[in-house]
């Protein structure tokens, strides 16, 4: 058995061939959770580079001095390899990282062929030979660097021969490998030309010798399966929670049946998300309340060494009774998904969002009884969040600034201005990492960004819901309350025909492509309704919007005689308008006051 850390390089700079066996699940990595991390983490490390480079001038220098990125453990078991096919070894477990890591260099080597620029072409053809065998040599699977498992293997198929044509079925492999396409080409579409091959020069680099995994290689002898049982151990180590409460019973003495109170109900129990990692619900909380309680980070390994801490010199009794009050207070917020309109809609977002990382400041504005207060506080907080997934601006310094707001807000007495502490906060922040989005930024991002293909359905639902819910808010409406299971449809079709859809002069295609899938071109409807209009030509839709939808956004869309490309861009304007007031920004009088 051989354990080293490998890059893409050392594992795919070869003629092999990794197998996924049967046994092993399908590819089921996804865009929130897998994708577009490691996507910001590769960037991220290209970056880094590509400014080593730049101030060193030596790319060994730039290379020795750019810290990789760790993408994890793999085990894979060496395999008889009969005469005339490539090195085979069989993948025991990290299949989603090795199949993750082979669609990005596929999707980089896709856009460097399609650009086929000097400098492009060269890249293109070395990816080529990390992601096939020789084809001249080898047939069917064997061309493969790497092959699936039965389900996945006809669309990984496709997309590794760029077969997979518009309109057909995509499954997740089809799906990251689009992710990654559209990332590259837009992250180098922001370079100046001069810059360009610079950038590609510094990507191609890091994804083929800065992203490392610690591959452990089996021989034929070793029995895989105990190896396996070995590194996932049935004999579950204490979580985090379970040291903690041993410390308070230990401190508690006599009072140590009151102390943990319900705590060890189930509902604490259970394995939530935290990041990229799933663990109990009682070991998460207790790490963001302790973030609200310190105002410093905490790492969710460190959880019972920062409570210890935390602890030192204090009352424990007292202490765990401050902690019962919250964590109730949290415990009935989320089974109830907020308890009144403000909590409700913030929950709501940032479950959609996956911004629980700002649990610190929601622990702190739960404990506040001013309820007027925490309205404000919310929809500040809401605005920023929602503007700045609009204009699509990272997450990455998120921990920082929450741990900003929770010391401003640390102490009972400074919550009963937490609103206009927040909105400040948020106000100041100038980067692009801590900006809230302006007006102007969010109607720029609106008219001219292809948000579908940009940002996930269920974010782009989110903003759509929240245009429907503006046009309801004057209180003239019978209901306010919107259906569930909303579907997004395209107004004027992805896959237009010139019979229903003529293109006008002077509108090229890939100009309405892009308007297409403006946020100006979208709307809300059942999915019934969505599957009845289909391609349909817009007298068909304007038909069926006004006979089945209650919409307040299809009401004014059936109003339209027409639909153009010139209708799709001022409806853009309109609806930036509406998002504007719905989360109003830093420049509204709503923060001023």
């Amino acid at each position: 058995m051989d354990v080293n850390i490998l890059n893409a390089s050392d594992l795919f700079d070869k003629q092999i061939l990794y197998v996924i066996p049967e046994f092993q699940r399908r590819y089921v990595w996804c865009e929130d959770e897998q994708w577009e991390p490691f996507w910001d983490d590769v960037r991220s490390t290209a970056e880094r580079y590509a400014d080593k480079l730049t101030t060193l001038g030596d790319e060994r220098g730039a290379h020795s001095q750019t810290k990789p990125h760790f993408l994890g453990a793999i085990i894979i078991q060496q395999q008889f390899t009969p005469s005339g096919e490539p090195e085979r070894r069989i993948v025991i477990d990290g299949q989603q990282r090795l199949t993750t890591l082979q669609l990005f260099l596929d999707a980089i080597q896709w856009v460097c062929e399609k650009d086929k620029r000097p400098g492009f072409e060269s890249h293109a053809e070395t990816l080529a030979d990390f992601v096939t065998n020789r084809k001249n040599r080898y047939k069917d699977e064997h061309v493969f660097k790497l092959w699936p498992s039965k389900f996945d293997q006809d669309e990984f198929r496709h997309v590794m021969d760029n077969e997979l044509e518009a309109g057909d079925k995509r499954g997740r492999i089809a799906q990251a490998h689009e992710f990654f396409q559209k990332r590259v080409s837009e992250w180098l579409g922001c370079a100046p030309e001069a810059q360009l091959v610079s950038k590609i020069d510094a990507l191609v680099e890091t994804a083929t010798k800065k992203i490392r995994m610690a591959v452990i290689d089996l021989d034929e002898q070793v029995d895989p399966y105990v190896i396996f049982e070995t590194l996932n151990a049935r004999g579950t180590p204490l979580a985090q929670f379970e040291l903690v409460k041993n410390f308070v019973m230990s401190k508690a003495q006599e009072h140590a049946d009151d102390v943990w109170g319900d705590l060890d109900d189930e509902w604490w129990a259970e394995e939530v998300s935290q990041g990229r990692l799933y663990r109990p619900r009682l070991d998460v909380i207790f790490n963001y309340w302790l973030e609200a309680q310190s105002a410093s980070e905490v790492r969710p390994e460190n959880v019972f060494k920062a409570f210890r801490e935390y602890a030192d010199g204090r009352d424990i009794t007292q202490m765990m009774s401050r902690v019962r009050s919250d964590f109730a207070k949290y415990r009935r917020y989320e089974e109830s998904g907020g308890r009144n309109p403000a909590e409700k809609s913030f929950c709501y977002h940032m479950g959609v969002m996956k911004t629980n990382v700002f649990t610190p400041v929601l622990l702190l504005l739960l404990a506040n009884d001013n309820q007027d207060t925490n309205e404000r506080a919310f929809g500040a907080l809401e605005s920023f969040l929602i503007r700045r997934m609009i204009c699509r601006h990272t997450a990455r310094g998120y921990s920082t600034l929450v741990i900003g707001l929770v010391k401003l807000l640390q102490g009972d007495d400074r919550l009963d201005d937490a609103d206009a502490t927040i909105a400040k906060y948020l106000k100041e922040g100038d980067a692009r990492a801590t900006k809230w989005p302006s007006d102007k930024d969010v109607r720029e991002e609106l008219v001219e960004a292809p948000l579908y293909d940009l940002v996930s359905q269920g974010r782009l639902r989110l903003v759509l819901e929240g245009v429907e819910e503006q046009l309801r808010s004057s209180g003239k409406t019978d209901d306010r309350e919107l259906p569930e299971r909303l579907t997004i449809e395209h107004i004027m079709p992805v896959w237009w025909n010139e019979d229903s859809w003529p293109l006008p002069e002077g509108v090229s295609e890939e100009e309405r492509y892009m308007l297409v899938n403006t946020i100006g071109n979208l709307t809300l409807v059942t999915q019934p309704l969505n599957s009845s209009m289909s391609n349909s030509g817009w007298e068909t839709k304007r038909k069926a919007l006004r006979e089945y939808s209650l919409l307040m956004l299809n009401k004014r869309l059936s109003e339209q005689a027409s639909w153009s490309e010139e209708d799709i861009k001022n409806r853009s304007l309109q609806m930036a308008g509406i998002i504007a007031k719905r989360w109003p920004g830093p420049d509204s009088q709503e923060w001023n006051g």
